[in-house]
């Protein structure tokens, strides 16, 4: 899990009492500069403590952010204004500690919902945060933002241009295909605008984070932070080359969190095409891809093309079963099998359509046979250790 320092940017990550011991809980990003920023947000109704004081930072005229805290352990969710006070003293906190003013630093919290934060843990963690911080404090940061993680998510990428994107995320569970779907953090040491910046995380994180499914469920919390504190003395120029750069590390990051879904064993890539707009071709993709029906056939290599069909058919929008096709893709998005035309199942070979189903990373087309737009998903299987995973989460 290879990462390149950014400019300017230094983290850390350790545990401070909000999990078991040993297991680092608590992590901090410190700029050495004010930074432009973007956050992307939850689009549940139900939205977290520091969800909603993040939105009030970055709507102010002309802010800037030295810092961003995470903790794990608490989502402080359904907090009341105990929750909003705890957000806002742990801001006060992190700017004694690191010689910034509260209203630089924005929070990210994730865990349990219904829990207040426990600030003396909380307190206790940043400092000693603050006395750890590095260049290098990348891989450290990414793992003390786990939960239900069995791994770290991280991506980065070196500009020829001369500045770095790097970025962390958490995500396993609570994965649907709408803005933010996890906590990530991602900076960069070029001079951005913040227009700029803003469009460019919008769009990386509509080809990203917003196209990808685990289990269909929306988080309280859900954020995606962009940071950019031009500490390379590089001035963005081309803007497309910068989205791209964001695009692809926000990629990396994304496709991580559907390989490590919660008791994920498949990673599928679900294509719907031959639809007559793309709002249609994302309701029947994401019907698909949050059927647990369908889910569960990934999970047993069952090529079951029926519940493929019929997820489309109750997504809500008209399409003309007669005109369906379904194919299995290979890991690299080739057709290798057609199961379905015009509606009824070809004469395809059974036995090497379950082989395909059985490897850890295929693909499924679905055309519709009414239009020319099209959609794509990442998605992943439903297995018996989802239900283990989740049937306990608190308990």
């Amino acid at each position: 899990m290879a990462s390149n320092s950014v400019t300017g940017f230094r983290l850390a990550g350790v545990h401070c009492g909000l999990k078991q011991e040993g297991v680092k809980d608590i992590a901090l990003l410190v700029s050495d500069r004010p930074c432009t920023a973007a956050g992307l947000f939850t689009t549940n109704c139900v939205k977290a403590a520091p969800v909603l004081y993040n939105r009030a930072i970055l709507a102010a005229p002309g802010a800037t952010i030295r810092a961003v805290i995470a903790n794990t352990g608490s989502a402080n969710a359904c907090t009341g204004s105990q929750g909003l006070a705890n957000v806002r003293q742990t801001a006060v906190e992190v700017a004694d500690a690191v010689g910034c003013e509260a209203g630089e630093v924005l929070a990210l919290s994730t865990g349990v919902i219904g829990t207040q934060l426990p600030m003396e843990s909380i307190t206790s963690g940043i400092r000693a945060l603050a006395g750890r911080l590095s260049t290098g404090g990348w891989a450290d940061a990414a793992n003390a933002i786990m939960t239900t993680d069995t791994r770290p998510k991280l991506a980065s990428v070196r500009l020829p241009d001369g500045y770095t994107i790097t970025g962390i995320a958490k995500g396993a569970g609570m994965i649907a295909p709408n803005m933010a779907t996890m906590l990530a953090i991602i900076a960069t040491d070029a001079d951005v605008p913040r227009p700029l910046l803003a469009s460019a995380l919008k769009h990386a994180a509509d080809s990203s984070f917003n196209r990808i499914v685990v289990d269909g469920d929306m988080s309280t919390n859900d954020t995606v932070f962009a940071l950019a504190n031009g500490a390379s003395g590089v001035v963005v120029q081309d803007g497309a080359a910068f989205e791209a750069a964001l695009a692809g590390v926000c990629a990396q990051l994304a496709q991580a969190i559907v390989r490590d879904g919660e008791g994920a064993t498949k990673f599928v890539t679900l294509h719907v095409t031959g639809a007559p707009d793309e709002a249609t071709a994302r309701i029947i993709a994401r019907q698909i891809a949050t059927s647990p029906l369908v889910k569960t056939a990934f999970y047993g290599g069952d090529p079951n093309w029926g519940r493929v069909l019929c997820a489309a058919g109750y997504s809500g929008v008209e399409i003309d079963p007669a005109q369906m096709a379904l194919w299995l893709l290979d890991a690299n998005g080739a057709p290798v099998l057609q199961l379905v035309k015009g509606g009824c199942p070809t004469d395809y070979d059974e036995p090497a359509a379950i082989a395909l189903m059985q490897a850890p990373e295929w693909g499924v087309r679905l055309d519709l046979g009414s239009g020319k737009a099209k959609t794509w998903l990442w998605t992943c299987d439903l297995s018996h250790e989802y239900v283990t995973i989740n049937g306990h989460y608190r308990t």
